[in-house]
């Protein structure tokens, strides 16, 4: 299925505001209430629509540490693969896997609660993951800008 004009207006409404009521939703592209509650429903069950968030505060939260760590395997055998992401997928720190191209294998981005924190992390997680020859980790020392809605 593709979408229109419409329906990119309404993605991009609920990237910006996820809570927002349909009716409200509705007044902001135009589009009676019924019409845009089915296009909703339609963008949700094609997939357009994985999930709705709640973004939280990482500082608040005691994590304002960001690391990316920059990973390479053993090998590129699927077997060494997904012995790897299996591995890193249980480590609660880890907010994202990139399986890459280029000099890494791998490029993580882990939260932290300070230097100290994630050298646990590192010690006690990272260190132990099956196939890894070397790891680079970069340290975020400010974020200028971060989003998560993409392009519609």
């Amino acid at each position: 299925m593709s979408i229109d004009a419409t329906d990119r207006r309404i993605l991009s409404e609920l990237q910006r505001r996820g809570r927002i009521s349909n009716a409200n939703l509705s007044e902001a592209i135009n589009l009676s209430p019924s019409a845009c509650h089915r296009r909703v429903q339609r963008l949700e069950a094609d997939g357009y629509i994985n999930d709705y968030v709640a973004l939280l505060n990482a500082r608040k939260l005691g994590v304002a540490t960001t690391v990316f760590v920059e990973i390479t395997l053993s090998g590129q055998a699927d077997e060494v693969l997904d012995a790897f992401e299996r591995a890193v997928a249980r480590i609660p720190d880890v907010l994202e896997c990139h399986l890459m191209a280029g000099t890494a294998d791998y490029i993580l981005k882990v939260v932290a609660e300070s230097t100290e924190d994630f050298a646990r992390i590192h010690r006690q997680h990272l260190s132990r993951l099956p196939g890894v020859v070397q790891m680079q980790s970069s340290f975020a020392l400010r974020t200028v800008f971060k989003t998560t809605a993409l392009p519609v």
